[in-house]
């Protein structure tokens, strides 16, 4: 199975669900690592990025170990000139840490459907 598909259908599910607190990890860590890639892919800089328009959304939050869990965000940055660029991120993150792992960046190029 693709590796991203996995990773988007991830859902909080087993035993830990209602019991384990999941690591706050949406605002700063993918906000700032998707940035770091966009940045150096040219897709975006300072100069034409409005942060404070930037939002982050998790998607899915799924415990893979004892205070270990995999998560997948949804970051939206807005440009200056209105347009938007979409990334997902996917990692892992501890209550102690966001960064158990590297992040993996994906550009949404165009969304199906919906509004």
């Amino acid at each position: 199975m693709n590796p991203l598909l996995l990773s988007v259908l991830l859902v909080t599910s087993g035993p830990w669900q209602d019991t384990v607190k999941h690591p706050d990890c949406i605002n700063a860590w993918p906000k700032t690592m998707a940035y770091v890639h966009l940045k150096n892919a040219g897709l975006l800089t300072p100069e034409t990025t409005n942060f404070k328009k930037t939002t982050s959304v998790r998607l899915a939050s799924q415990q893979i170990g004892p205070d270990l869990f995999h998560q997948v965000h949804l970051v939206t940055y807005t440009k200056n000139d209105g347009q938007v660029v979409q990334v997902i991120t996917v990692n892992d993150a501890s209550s102690e840490e966001c960064s158990m792992s590297g992040v993996e960046v994906f550009v949404v190029t165009k969304k199906l459907g919906g509004h």
